[in-house]
């Protein structure tokens, strides 16, 4: 991010403090401040048709400060059900956390304040995800549960290589960080200039993705149109839970690049959708279910995953023969831990390809060891490009094969196991060799300090979904 986005970031950012007397928390922030984003990127941009007449950022400046607090929230209210659809979902039960008129008269004057001009020359795009990413790196905001580090996207995406005209699936979105740096890879590797008519506009409606939680949908809605990717409701991201049958209703992918959430599904039980071969409650492993079996005949899929998913008995070791039988799990990246919110959870990136035929795909998998001997990454060590250079570089061109890669032997991060090894150990694909010399070495317990981040993103979402209910049965949360 350039100089001119980092220092509006910056402001914009700080005006959080503003809100703290009203103990408005970084995620309600960043979640008012898109509510009044989008009504000045609508002027901004010249896009104003797609709201209504009388509720439009010039409307809301034009109130005399007493009285523009109240017409905020009508008009919150009217937009979540008037203007384009895009509109509509933005604001979809929408409410504000501020309670002051002098608040939102402060916020209003920062935001007109801004050289909107110079911002647009530079990426609203790349503002917005600045302000995304300030919002999962401040630990009491509890986004970081949704946010991958954009270095990680940037390497798997490049491992994929996204092409022109391909269905590209994110059935864990979140703020739609995969499909927006999926989009920069096939705009930067191809003429878009020279594309006909037909070609531009199955090139607009190549993107999909399923998000449940409102205001992260609400986030990906607004970071997808700074990056100028449409959604409506065929293309885009969806609200909607993937593990019911809602998320049957994705189309068949080429290419899926996701990090779905961690954890049990809320409220106990499995997911509702009736076309999983193994029910479960473990999140992971009904992501994966869905993932390699939305997957067309030769499409591929790059997917974070936890340690559990790896090594899970039971169903959890079915669903590994059943991906190993119908695609080819050819390579897993060993991720170094500290780099997601939760700092304790250790995780994998899975490449696989599925298969033309359902059994045998899987010959044998390549490891990548990236955690043994890593620093504890954080805001002291920032992960960077450089950290996976030499994965990418022994990735290779051909995933199918083995003939790109060397065995690095015993002491190198790249070892190959056959399909015969993984089943001796049980089909259990969490396979390490290196001793782990580091101080982030801490065994396979998480932290004292990774337990409490997991329990505040749990009672976060816990949170959330109350405050949903409650808007949903027209209760304020004042009144409980």
């Amino acid at each position: 991010m350039n100089n001119l986005n980092t220092d509006i970031v910056s402001k914009l950012w700080n005006l959080c403090n503003v809100l703290r007397d009203d103990g408005v928390t970084y995620h309600q922030y960043v979640t008012e401040l898109t509510y009044l984003l989008f009504l000045k990127m609508a002027k901004e941009t010249g896009t104003e048709e797609k709201l209504p007449k009388g509720y439009r950022w010039n409307n809301l400046e034009a109130k005399a400060a007493p009285e523009r607090l109240e017409f905020y929230k009508v008009m919150l209210i009217h937009l979540g059900t008037h203007g384009a659809i895009l509109t509509q979902e933005i604001f979809a039960n929408a409410n504000s956390f501020i309670k002051k008129p002098t608040t939102l008269t402060q916020l209003v004057t920062a935001i007109d304040e801004i050289d909107w001009y110079s911002a647009k020359q530079e990426g609203l795009g790349d503002l917005y995800e600045g302000l995304l990413e300030k919002n999962a790196n401040e630990k009491k905001s509890g986004a970081g549960q949704y946010f991958t580090p954009r270095m990680l996207i940037d390497s798997m995406v490049r491992l994929m290589q996204p092409k022109l005209g391909e269905v590209i699936q994110d059935p864990a979105a979140g703020t739609g960080g995969f499909l927006i740096a999926a989009n920069h890879y096939i705009r930067e590797h191809n003429d878009m200039y020279s594309l006909d008519a037909k070609s531009y506009k199955k090139y607009r409606r190549q993107f999909h993705g399923m998000e449940l939680v409102p205001d992260t949908h609400r986030l990906g809605l607004m970071n997808l149109m700074l990056h100028d990717l449409e959604s409506d409701e065929d293309t885009g991201i969806r609200y909607g839970d993937t593990l019911s049958s809602e998320g049957q209703q994705l189309p068949k992918a080429d290419l899926v690049l996701t990090n779905p959430p961690f954890g049990t599904k809320k409220g106990g039980g499995g997911p509702t959708r009736d076309d999983l071969t193994y029910p479960t409650s473990n999140k992971q492993l009904a992501f994966l279910q869905h993932i390699y079996r939305t997957l067309k005949p030769g499409g591929r899929a790059a997917v974070v995953l936890p340690d559990n998913v790896l090594f899970e008995g039971n169903v959890g070791a079915d669903i590994r023969r059943d991906l190993m039988d119908k695609c080819n799990l050819h390579t897993i990246l060993r991720l170094p831990t500290g780099i997601f919110y939760a700092q304790g959870v250790k995780t994998n990136v899975l490449f696989f390809t599925r298969g033309e035929k359902d059994k045998g795909n899987t010959k044998g998998v390549w490891v990548y060891d990236l955690r043994a001997n890593m620093p504890q990454f954080g805001k002291r060590t920032p992960l960077t490009r450089e950290h996976f250079a030499e994965f990418e570089k022994n990735y290779g061109a051909k995933v199918n094969g083995t003939s790109k890669r060397k065995d690095a032997g015993v002491e190198g991060r790249f070892r190959h196991f056959t399909r015969d090894d993984v089943a001796a150990r049980g089909d259990s694909l969490d396979i390490s060799w290196l001793k782990d010399d580091s101080d982030s070495a801490r065994g396979d317990l998480p932290t004292p300090e990774a337990l409490a981040q997991e329990a505040i993103a749990e009672l976060e979402g816990a949170m959330e979904e109350l405050r949903n209910i409650l808007g949903e049965l027209g209760v304020e949360e004042e009144a409980v």
